[in-house]
């Protein structure tokens, strides 16, 4: 299990929430007023972090919804193909091969330390 629950009122923009079964950051929440016999909505817009694209949802602001938990890690690049990247994480010394993606091939050098984010089982290189 690599997420916990949060009420949606709890929720705040920069922060993320799984939209179906996607880590998403989310951008921007907007509430409504209750009406006479309904309760308070919120429709919150997101950007998905491993495949980038928007997602809008809406929920009461008393919904509970799924919040992964996001690791921001380190790691040394050790290695470099045309399309992968070899890894090691500086904490567990754990190895792993990353796709690389075209706009970073000229920043990544072996040797070179970099960022990534680990959620709900993905990877992604966040930051050189």
């Amino acid at each position: 299990m690599a997420w916990t629950q949060q009420e949606v009122r709890e929720l705040k923009e920069g922060r993320y929430m799984l939209i179906d079964e996607e880590p998403c950051r989310i951008i921007s929440i907007q509430t409504s007023k209750p009406g006479k016999h309904g309760e308070a909505k919120a429709r919150i817009d997101a950007v998905g972090v491993f495949d980038g694209s928007k997602r809008s949802v809406v929920f009461p602001v008393k919904h509970k919804v799924q919040v992964p938990m996001i690791g921001k890690r380190q790691a040394q690049v050790l290695s470099m193909t045309d399309t992968e990247v070899q890894l090691m994480d500086l904490e567990n010394y754990e190895t792993f091969n990353l796709p690389l993606d075209a706009e970073l091939k000229g920043q990544l050098t072996p040797g070179s330390e970099i960022q990534y984010i680990d959620a709900m089982g993905k990877r992604r290189i966040n930051r050189t």
